[in-house]
């Protein structure tokens, strides 16, 4: 979702603790209340179920109570109270209220936490609920992969992916004579030939700033090709880092030539705000983003200046990505469990899962969606093209279960910055990751 513009970048750790004095301290009024509220819904044989939502947005929290609305019309004696934190903080926010034992019933999962909310008990195990669930086999393969990726359980129900495609000016590209880049080779030879720093005109909309580190990753996996460990990416299928490898120095040197030779100077500290402004303003031809970018280049863009194409590939013809794909869990402490899941199963059902996924901008979880018009044409056509070929275009997983990933963020970002400009070799950031993550490896056995 923007790299990992939407990852929350906290310490479990402290904020775990954090929760504990806070949550606890705030949440007793607000236990007794719902307690005392249940036993009213009991008495009148309608129950009251708590959820909380972790992407919030006005529009998407709108969008929620208008299925909650569907839910409720359909299931007239549950109620369902939606809790919408802010977005800064919203993980924060949950975290505290599972440590705390506060009344909650379903939550939004992110896979950065799904790790330590099932580790630490706070989330259920909904195997016994799928088995039963007809519409289970009707999510995708990559939805599928989410859902259980966390020890091969399924903690969660996706609710949408977000994942990224190569967004072009048309009109620029066009005016050239150049087809679409299917290669970080030949999307590198036409951001040469777009880019004109005279009139503020560049070939690529860079990611050096936060998170930069996400987009070399992908530029690594994608030279190392079918060698990388898809269910833990930072390795090879031969257990050695991923960034001991040939490839992976080549992979870095070309990075920076990307940086140098078709993107603005100052893209050097951009971060997600900064290269979508760049491309929908006109100041770079291509950009790789996720889906939540249509919206803004419909608003800021006329139709026909832009497009959308898959990822390019690398020089083994495979492109890998992290697809997050957020969704909808059970608490393991809720009283009511099968009323929480009628709820996720019903906004995971494939109509209420598809029209979701199209109010808001994220790619769907269930096949049909490939069948539908929608996604079939248009700017959301790659995506599902992608999701089509699934040994060309592969889902990878991060290492976020290891005990130095979140440490290793920050140090990555001033890494990238080091390299870029020209303070730290590509030898020597490679071989600094590499026994990084060796040792974390080492560690975790």
């Amino acid at each position: 979702m923007g790299g990992l513009r939407k990852a929350s970048s906290f310490l479990l750790t402290a904020s775990l603790s954090l929760g504990l004095l806070v949550g606890c301290g705030q949440s007793t009024t607000e236990t007794n209340g719902a307690a005392n509220q249940n036993q009213n819904s009991a008495s009148n044989g309608q129950v009251t179920i708590k959820m909380v939502e972790s992407i919030t947005s006005p529009q998407r929290t709108e969008l929620l109570k208008e299925l909650i609305g569907k839910f409720e019309a359909a299931n007239p004696t549950i109620k369902v109270e939606l809790i919408s934190p802010p977005f800064n903080g919203a993980d924060q926010k949950i975290t505290q209220m599972l440590m705390a034992k506060e009344d909650l019933d379903v939550l939004e999962v992110r896979e950065f936490n799904a790790k330590q909310f099932s580790m630490n008990g706070f989330i259920e195990n909904l195997k016994p609920f799928t088995d039963k669930w007809s519409n289970y086999d009707a999510l995708n393969d990559i939805a599928k992969r989410r859902a259980n990726w966390v020890d091969n359980t399924p903690y969660y129900i996706p609710n949408g992916l977000y994942q990224r495609v190569l967004f072009y000016r048309t009109d620029w590209f066009k005016e050239a004579g150049l087809e679409v880049p299917k290669t970080w080779d030949e999307l590198y030879e036409a951001g040469k030939k777009l880019t004109d720093p005279a009139k503020n005109r560049f070939g690529y909309s860079f990611r050096g700033g936060p998170t930069g580190w996400d987009y070399l990753m992908i530029t690594l996996w994608a030279y190392n090709g079918a060698k990388v460990d898809p269910n833990n990416a930072f390795f090879l299928k031969d257990g050695s880092t991923i960034f001991s490898t040939p490839e992976s120095l080549a992979a870095t040197n070309f990075y920076k030539q990307m940086y140098k030779d078709v993107s603005p100077p100052d893209s050097v500290s951009w971060g997600f705000p900064e290269m979508v402004q760049g491309f929908v303003s006109g100041t770079t031809a291509m950009l790789i983003q996720d889906p939540e970018v249509i919206d803004a280049a419909k608003e800021k863009m006329q139709e026909g200046q832009w497009a959308t194409a898959p990822l390019p590939v690398g020089p083994s013809g495979i492109a890998q990505q992290v697809v997050s794909g957020p969704g909808w869990g059970m608490t393991a402490y809720s009283k009511h469990k099968e009323e929480a899941w009628k709820l996720i199963a019903f906004l995971s059902d494939p109509e209420q899962s598809t029209y979701y996924t199209k109010k808001s901008s994220v790619i769907p979880v269930v096949k049909s969606a490939a069948e539908d018009a929608f996604y079939k044409e248009g700017y959301y056509k790659p995506f599902i093209d992608m999701n089509t070929q699934s040994d060309k275009f592969v889902d990878v997983s991060r290492p976020v279960d290891y005990k130095g990933w979140g440490a290793w963020q920050n140090a990555a970002d001033k890494d990238i910055q080091s390299f870029l400009l020209g303070k730290l070799s590509a030898e020597d950031l490679m071989k600094k990751w590499d026994q990084y993550w060796a040792k974390e490896k080492a560690a975790a056995k």
